[in-house]
């Protein structure tokens, strides 16, 4: 027996109706100063929702921002951004808060996350840590996306990868986050890779809870 409802999805099908877009929730992850808020705004295809306040006497000593000194503000809560990466696949981009204080965020942010981005920088790679542990911890797959600022060290991906003791098959990507062009292809490689998890089955494409 057809149900009403049944013939009613297949009319629609037959009458060419463009299938739901895919939602994907991406988080944007790295230490202070290193460009998250500047890559969701650079690609967002809407006005970026950012949470930035003055940096003010009381980060003094809290907040490290040797190799950073220029920075006057910073993001308190997170920034939030989207773009179509093709027809029927959305990326909502959600940027954490870099300084340790504010990490007590990153379970709510990472909350029904697929995958994520963690901005390097050569001039402070380390920094960066804490936000690879985080997501292997998780089994939330990722990859490295190197800002090259122009003061910064000529490191190769495989340097990176070393330097970071990532697993062969994250992806190290160098990039300019001020580009929209570079930022979208960080994206696109994160999604190739969260594509080829899901098939070798070395990974979870679930929502991290």
């Amino acid at each position: 027996m057809v149900s009403k409802r049944s013939e009613g999805a297949r009319s629609d099908e037959a009458a060419g109706d463009p299938p739901v877009p895919v939602a994907v929730k991406i988080l944007v992850a790295g230490g202070f100063g290193v460009g998250k808020t500047t890559l969701v705004g650079s690609v967002s295809e809407i006005r970026p929702l950012q949470t930035e306040e003055l940096l003010t006497d009381r980060g003094v000593g809290v907040d490290d921002t040797e190799g950073v000194e220029q920075k006057t503000t910073t993001t308190v809560a997170m920034d939030f951004g989207r773009i179509t990466i093709r027809d029927g696949l959305i990326l909502y981009l959600f940027g954490t808060p870099g300084q340790d204080r504010f990490w007590f965020m990153w379970d709510e942010l990472s909350y029904g996350a697929l995958g994520a981005v963690v901005l390097a920088d050569t001039r402070r790679l380390a920094d960066c840590f804490p936000a690879v542990d985080y997501f292997e911890n998780r089994d939330l797959p990722f990859v490295i996306a190197v800002n090259c600022f122009d003061d910064g060290y000529d490191y190769t991906p495989d340097e990176i990868r070393e330097a970071l003791d990532l697993v062969p098959e994250t992806p190290v990507v160098l990039c300019d986050v001020r580009d929209r062009t570079s930022g979208k292809d960080v994206l696109t490689a994160l999604v190739k890779h969260l594509l080829a998890v899901h098939e070798a089955g070395t990974g979870h494409i679930t929502p991290a809870l």
